[in-house]
């Protein structure tokens, strides 16, 4: 091969890995979120299909319009809640107009009405036996907007004219929408004609088909801070042990993600930050004091690495130290609520995978926590 055919495949190498790292980041990119990188994912559609395919069993979509890489979740409170505007999760209401809503978009013309949105989703929940209760309630058409405004983010709705936002506050409220049918068809990743209820969805989505142990690892080591080896299977564990290597390049190779590999587990890295939706280390109250409460609890209890049980309201008694200390630093809305600021470092700390939480709901600190040495100046 000559330098220039090299220096060739590396930049058709590169754009690939540039595109499959934005689809790992933004399952549904169209050519208006995107511009750039959209054209990236259309040269190279094929073989990043094929790449996704062989290594997690992800299906790509690319059309002219939009790309969608249909991710089959890791299986029932492994997900990331949707959260509102003013960043409360959607409660259970809200997802429900959300499905509803999205059932009826699929055939919706390609304009209607916002009133024609809410009659037929109502319709579709009276056949489906849900109960919304009373349609004039400030509540139920504040979850409908949630539900809405969310299908806006992933393009499956955008307004003409008027605002769905108004209808939370007046039930007359009209909006003209457009619908894409196309992209509200290929949101719902799971196996819904073989699954007659949400659990069974969730398992069969998660359950790769034909790969066995590759594609449940490698699906865990992508879509996770760190896997540890003790929550594999005998089958997984005995895979992983001894392919940590190969995997080690392949990643590299793929989406430019370096592995960490410890005898407790292993993480996948982006030592761009890009990758993880999740800011750890980072900026702002609650990532701060969750970084200095694990360098409090691992000194405590594990100095010398591994895992150990936390004592019942230690989390609580070391943040209490810590907003005394901290509290012209942070923000009030914490400092004044201890239960607010626990229950946020708490959340962080599991969704990083730092700490984790046995049935019979206590908490343990996790291997990976020793990672983090915070030195703070002040």
């Amino acid at each position: 091969m000559t330098a220039g055919a090299g220096d060739f495949a590396d930049e058709l190498a590169a754009e690939r890995r540039t595109a499959a790292r934005l689809l790992l980041r933004k399952p549904l990119v169209t050519p208006e979120t995107h511009p750039e990188e959209f054209p990236l994912i259309r040269r190279h559609a094929d073989e990043l299909a094929r790449q996704f395919g062989q290594l997690l069993g992800y299906r790509l979509v690319v059309e002219p319009g939009f790309a969608r890489l249909l991710k089959a979740g890791l299986g029932r409170n492994s997900g990331r809640w949707l959260e509102r505007g003013s960043g409360a999760p959607f409660t259970p209401r809200t997802y429900a107009y959300l499905a509803l809503a999205l059932s009826v978009l699929v055939t919706a013309p390609e304009q209607l009405l916002l009133s024609e949105i809410v009659t037929r989703t109502r319709a579709a929940a009276a056949e489906a036996g849900i109960d919304l209760g009373e349609p004039n309630r400030i509540v139920e058409r504040r979850a409908l907007v949630a539900a809405l405004k969310q299908l806006m983010t992933w393009h499956v709705l955008s307004e003409d004219e008027g605002s769905v936002e108004s209808y939370s506050g007046d039930g007359s409220a009209e909006a003209l929408l457009t619908v894409d049918r196309e992209i509200a068809r290929r949101l719902v990743s799971g196996p819904i004609g073989r699954a007659p209820s949400a659990d069974e969805l969730i398992e069969l989505a998660a359950t790769p088909e034909h790969a066995g142990p590759r594609h449940a690892v490698r699906r865990r080591l992508v879509e996770t801070p760190v896997v540890y080896v003790d929550e594999l299977t005998d089958e997984e564990r005995d895979w992983l042990r001894r392919n940590q290597r190969r995997e080690q390049r392949t990643f590299e190779e793929f989406c430019g993600l370096d592995a960490e590999i410890r005898a407790e587990g292993v993480a996948l890295l982006d030592p761009a930050g890009e990758l993880s939706d999740i800011e750890f280390p980072g900026t702002g109250t609650v990532p701060w004091a969750a970084l200095l409460v694990l360098e409090r609890l691992v000194a405590e209890l594990t100095p010398d690495g591994g895992s150990a049980d936390l004592p019942d309201g230690r989390i609580e008694s070391v943040l209490a130290e810590l907003v005394e200390r901290h509290r012209k630093a942070w923000a009030e809305r914490y400092t004044e609520s201890s239960e607010l600021l626990c229950q946020a470092v708490t959340d962080l700390l599991l969704r990083m995978r730092l700490i984790d939480r046995s049935g019979d709901g206590r908490l343990r600190l996790l291997a990976a926590a020793a990672r983090y040495s915070p030195e703070v100046t002040t």
